[in-house]
């Protein structure tokens, strides 16, 4: 499960104190280095590519001359299970340590990186407290999220992992989440979609995020551990991704495939993704958190090389994640994510990574995770895990006020910034 990359700049707005660097009144495009390639071309339709349904842009970028979309932030992050057969070299795993390698670990203790040979690349900084469990679909759980959709006003469930399709009650997770209200989504590697997804798209499901690491076995093995990168492993994994993304799309699901470019040497294996989905999906490319800068300046190369002509901005208002629609010289149309500084005005203020360096994803929006010791734990920063709250304490506090603000201060500035 992986998220896109770090922002590298930031500047503080009025109000809430929302940090980002949207304020500023000339392109955000020209602070974050897009590609410049092809960037002035005509195109015959501008328009409003892979806007959300029904959405109006709020402007258009001065530089770059596209439309500018601004959405608001509902989604809550479901950590469902902490399964997962992959050891992607790079994995957050929502931040919290790998539980077959910390069974009996106390807090403090906890290894981001065992004999499994799973990684949770912030285990040993962010003081994490709690190993995770799997989400049980019960009465528990509907309250759970019955409470938070009325206090902070998410709506959108989006589940993670480790690997979702791992969880036995899937399809009862999200008939429950529907049953609450929410949207559901997910996202997947691939390696048991096949089998779990017609239940899942029965019970309510309505898009699917493929994390797709590589469409052979040498580009997947790169990406694991050796103890999971084995030939005959690796290939059924990809098989297994391809019978998923087909089951998906049979299913009538919306489906987007996530790339992660650590550095340039995967510009192969990027043309021959796009060559392999991207008439039929949504293809989405995603800076390695772990690599940083590197892995966009891969990104921004890589779009150049392919002629990338960008045609629409989207921003999510009160979180981190903005990203570029780009058409190809192809016809194709591809999505470039990425992170914007955006900071919780108190909670974020004198952490010791909140710099243009250290925090690598900003606030990503709201996560919920099942403790093993009972209850459930609300979230804020993978990279800060000790600001995680148990429910009560959560609703207590004044962190949902301070999450509800910044979304509405947000979306203010961001829409200033183009009409």
């Amino acid at each position: 499960m992986v998220t896109p990359g770090a922002g590298t700049e930031s500047t503080a707005s009025d109000a809430a104190g929302v940090t980002s660097s949207s304020s500023r009144s000339h392109s955000i495009a020209a602070d974050r280095g897009w590609p410049r390639a092809n960037s002035g071309r005509t195109h015959a339709d501008p328009g409003p590519i892979l806007a959300p349904s029904g959405l109006p842009p709020v402007g258009v970028d001065p530089e770059l001359g596209v439309p500018v979309y601004v959405t608001v932030d509902r989604t809550l992050r479901v950590k469902v299970t902490d399964a997962c057969g992959m050891a992607c070299v790079f994995c957050h795993n929502e931040g919290t340590p790998v539980v077959i390698d910390n069974r009996g670990a106390m807090p403090g203790d906890y290894a981001g990186v065992g004999r499994s040979g799973r990684v949770s690349i912030y285990v040993g900084s962010n003081g994490a407290r709690f190993l995770p469990d799997m989400v049980v679909p019960n009465e528990e759980f509907a309250s759970v999220l019955s409470t938070l959709r009325a206090s902070v006003g998410v709506a959108e469930l989006h589940l993670t992992g480790g690997e979702p399709t791992l969880h036995p009650q899937l399809h009862e997770v999200i008939r429950l989440a529907r049953s609450t209200g929410y949207e559901v989504r997910m996202t997947s590697n691939g390696e048991n979609g096949s089998r779990m997804l017609p239940a899942c798209a029965a019970a309510g499901l309505e898009r699917v995020n493929f994390s797709v690491f590589g469409t052979t076995a040498d580009e997947l093995a790169r990406v694991q551990h050796p103890k999971v990168a084995g030939r005959h492993r690796v290939e059924r994994r990809i098989s297994a991704l391809r019978r998923s993304v087909r089951t998906a799309l049979d299913l009538g699901l919306k489906v987007s495939a996530n790339i992660v470019v650590p550095d340039v040497d995967h510009a192969p294996r990027v043309r021959r993704l796009l060559t392999e989905y991207a008439e039929e999906v949504t293809v989405r490319l995603l800076p390695s958190l772990d690599a940083g800068r590197s892995s966009i300046i891969a990104i921004e190369s890589i779009l150049t090389d392919l002629g990338a002509v960008p045609t629409a901005l989207h921003f999510t208002a009160g979180a981190s994640d903005y990203s570029t629609s780009y058409r190809l010289l192809s016809g194709q149309i591809v999505c470039f994510k990425r992170i914007r500084p955006v900071r919780l005005p108190r909670t974020c203020t004198g952490c010791r990574f909140n710099n243009d360096t250290d925090c690598q994803e900003g606030f990503y929006g709201l996560r919920l995770y099942r403790d093993r010791a009972g209850g459930y734990q609300v979230g804020v920063c993978i990279q800060r895990m000790d600001l995680c709250l148990p429910l009560q304490q959560f609703l207590a506090s004044e962190l949902g006020k301070e999450i509800v603000g910044l979304r509405d201060a947000d979306r203010r500035e961001l829409c200033s910034a183009y009409q």
